[in-house]
């Protein structure tokens, strides 16, 4: 997406925020808020100012449990 001219920012909220909701799924999922799962990724770096740091995940959070793995 930010390839084709999204901001970094947009890009991930379309895919979270947006894709939750067009699945039907914003009460459960998209956004980091108490009672909805804890699914989410960690990376080093900021992917607001550099969305390829998104290509390199330290770990991945599915219903708050972590999985650890090298990439």
């Amino acid at each position: 997406m930010v390839k084709h001219g999204m901001t970094p920012a947009a890009a991930i909220h379309s895919a979270t925020v947006n894709a939750a909701d067009l699945l039907g799924l914003k009460d459960q999922v998209g956004t980091i808020e108490p009672g909805k799962s804890a699914d989410l990724i960690a990376v080093a770096g900021d992917p607001l100012g550099d969305v390829t740091v998104l290509k390199k995940v330290g770990f991945v959070m599915k219903e708050g449990r972590v999985f650890n793995h090298d990439l």
